[in-house]
């Protein structure tokens, strides 16, 4: 099963820990796994291409963890707003995006939220 937990603070995503393998197919054949692959390697390329942002990222494939963390998201670190507001966007329109995918291949994904103080 693939773990993803979403941090948030203030309202405002800011990143991510995905953990573990789907199992839902064979590897090299598992089409949720593909999923998640394309939809965060999405996300990662447009906050480091699009957005020229400097986040926080670790892809670990041996124990399949991938940590991303963008702290200009929320509103204390001083990025400007608009750059606050689409990047924090991306994120919960990821965790969005997940929590539909969580309907139908519940025993393989599963999807939270991590409230930061």
């Amino acid at each position: 099963m693939t773990k993803v937990q979403f941090y948030r603070k203030d309202g405002a995503f800011y990143g991510f820990r995905e953990t573990g393998h789907t199992g839902f197919g064979e590897e090299g054949d598992d089409i949720l796994c593909s999923a998640l692959s394309a939809m965060t390697m999405f996300l990662l390329n447009t906050l480091e291409i699009a957005y020229h942002a400097d986040f926080d990222y670790n892809i670990d494939d041996k124990q399949a963890i991938i940590t991303e963390t963008y702290k200009s998201a929320l509103p204390e670190n001083g990025a400007d707003s608009k750059v606050q507001f689409a990047a924090s966007g991306l994120f919960e329109g990821y965790y969005y995006q997940l929590l539909d995918l969580t309907e139908e291949y519940y025993e393989f994904l599963s999807v939270e939220i991590v409230d930061q103080a």
